[in-house]
């Protein structure tokens, strides 16, 4: 049986959910708020929004794991944040640390 150090799990945990919050953000802008604003459907944005807030702060709380277990810079924290906000952001970060770890 393969043992996994806590950096790589947490570092395992901010990779899948920044994915999955990622997607929400997405479904969200392309799916949910057009559905909302051109076709006057305002329930997908209740559910979508609801979800893609609560994975959010779980992307926000795989930061602060990733961050103290691989002793991450303020800056590097900051970036990670930062992503969120852009489509696909998180996976990007991802990658991007992954290549200089």
């Amino acid at each position: 049986m393969l043992k996994t150090s806590w950096k790589e799990k947490t570092l395992n945990l901010f990779r899948v959910i920044g994915n999955i919050e990622s997607l929400s953000y997405v479904i969200l802008l392309a799916i949910a708020m057009p559905l909302k604003y051109w076709m006057d459907i305002p329930e997908p944005v209740s559910f979508v929004g609801a979800a893609h807030g609560f994975l959010f702060i779980l992307y926000a709380v795989s930061i602060i794991f990733a961050a103290i277990f691989n002793r991450w810079s303020i800056l590097r924290i900051i970036v990670a944040f930062l992503a969120a906000f852009i489509p696909f952001g998180p996976y990007l970060v991802y990658r991007r640390i992954k290549k200089t770890s």
